[in-house]
């Protein structure tokens, strides 16, 4: 091989010497290596952070507006008796069945709204909508350690009811929002005053049922806090009796 090489090149040129790598730059490689593999992982690791924050604010804004349309549809087709069928109360009378009422209750360590009212869109145990009427309540309820979840639920019941009939609490009510923050009503009324509880059976009202409803509902999802607020207008509503 040598002497292949002097004959072609010349006898006074060597054959060049195979190079190799030393351990400084060796070590140098690993170590730029190293950067640049720590960047890339950084930027992916960020990257699907943010897409996981992504799909957990979708989740929390689909399960609010799912909830928000449902309390707006049954706001939507509230009933209340109206004059002359509806007539103030006597000290012995029964609550009005169709009566309208909204009022603080609290949950744990925590203050919510509590609503019931009479609605013509009732939904069955099978989740069909059913015709006749119904008494809808909304309230908050503590799930597991009262500092850690509050969830939202909607009770439906369809007329008639016994006579001894009383709203209760019931396990199988079903769940209609999750990590709840808060879950507020303001009733607005003929004049647009805006109050914080309503009875329909009361003389401070005046015996009426409220022209709007306004909900502010705030939802917690991981670590973020979104909040929600819509005005419904009421297609119905009884005028004061003066």
């Amino acid at each position: 091989m040598n002497r292949l090489f002097r004959r072609i090149c010349g006898p006074g040129i060597r054959p060049p010497e195979r190079a190799g790598f030393t351990l400084l730059e060796i070590l140098l490689a690993i170590f730029i290596f190293a950067i640049v593999m720590s960047t890339i992982f950084g930027t992916f690791n960020a990257v699907v952070s943010r897409t996981d924050a992504i799909k957990n604010g979708m989740g929390g804004y689909e399960m609010a507006r799912t909830c928000l349309n449902r309390i707006t549809q049954d706001l939507t087709t509230v009933y209340v008796d109206q004059k002359p069928l509806y007539a103030p109360p006597d000290v012995d009378d029964k609550p009005d069945p169709y009566r309208f009422l909204g009022k603080e209750t609290s949950a744990g360590n925590k203050s919510f709204s509590w609503l019931r009212f009479a609605a013509t869109d009732h939904l069955s145990l099978n989740g069909k909508a059913e015709t006749g009427i119904a008494e809808i309540v909304y309230y908050v309820k503590e799930q597991g350690d009262p500092e850690s979840e509050f969830v939202l639920k909607r009770a439906d019941t369809a007329y008639p009811y016994d006579e001894d009939y009383e709203f209760e609490e019931k396990e199988s009510d079903p769940v209609l929002c999750e990590g709840i923050e808060e879950f507020s009503l303001v009733y607005i009324d003929a004049e647009g005053n805006e109050l914080e509880t309503w009875d329909s059976d009361a003389d401070i009202f005046k015996y009426a049922s409220p022209r709007a409803v306004f909900v502010k509902l705030k939802i917690k999802n991981q670590e973020s806090v979104y909040a929600f607020e819509t005005k419904i207008i009421l297609p119905v509503f009884r005028e004061k009796f003066e």
